[in-house]
């Protein structure tokens, strides 16, 4: 299996790229900053240069060509303006989803969040919130095999292979690396395709919560 992943440096694609390494799949990481493609390597991925606040739907679609699944995990990030929530987590998702129709990539994951919907009272997370909203609107109505994520508060913790997964809304937080082998599983999964699952800590082994 190829996966191409948006946002291929951001904690989680890092953590997904390793876990294909290590059962033979391939990657190709979609990096903004030339710097990182050491750590891309590292993560045995292969990485190419495209910013999608920049690019084209056709030059995203030529790195999409011939791959088996895409991912979405690119993030404008808790240090980021309003605008750019918009721009990445928003625009950049609809961007990648057209791309991979134009490209004929079936399967597509995207990472979401817990929360859509909700309304806080915080201007940047209220944008972040409503924009992550958008871009699975605009998913949902694409003519693809998608599959979105809602993973909890994200940690570094280490990852212990136990979760609650479930299509009715969830509050809790959940380690990174669990947050990538529930993506890979997913990737595995024609039953989830079309559907939408929010993902904490839990006492299910990740095999076994689907």
């Amino acid at each position: 299996m190829r996966v191409v992943i948006a946002g291929g440096h951001g904690k989680i694609a890092l953590r997904v790229e390793r876990l294909l390494a290590a059962r033979g799949d391939s990657a190709t990481a979609l990096v903004r900053n030339p710097d990182h493609f050491a750590d891309v390597l590292d993560a045995g991925a292969v990485p190419v240069h495209c910013d999608l606040e920049a690019a084209d739907v056709a030059s995203v679609a030529e790195f999409l060509n011939g791959a088996d699944a895409a991912l979405f995990a690119a993030g404008a990030g808790p240090g980021s303006g309003v605008a750019r929530k918009d721009t990445v987590d928003r625009a950049a998702a609809a961007l990648f989803a057209e791309a991979a129709e134009r490209a004929g990539v079936r399967r597509f994951v995207q990472i979401s969040t817990v929360g859509v919907g909700r309304k806080t009272g915080d201007e940047g997370f209220d944008a972040y919130l409503a924009a992550k909203g958008a871009a699975e609107d605009d998913l949902r109505g694409r003519d693809l095999d998608w599959t979105i994520l809602r993973p909890g508060r994200l940690t570094d913790d280490e990852p212990t292979g136990l979760v609650e997964l479930a299509e009715t809304p969830l509050r809790g937080s959940v380690a990174r690396g669990d947050v990538a082998a529930v993506v890979v599983a997913l990737l595995d999964r024609p039953a989830t395709v079309r559907r939408t699952y929010e993902l904490i800590a839990g006492s299910t082994p990740i095999p076994d919560a689907f």
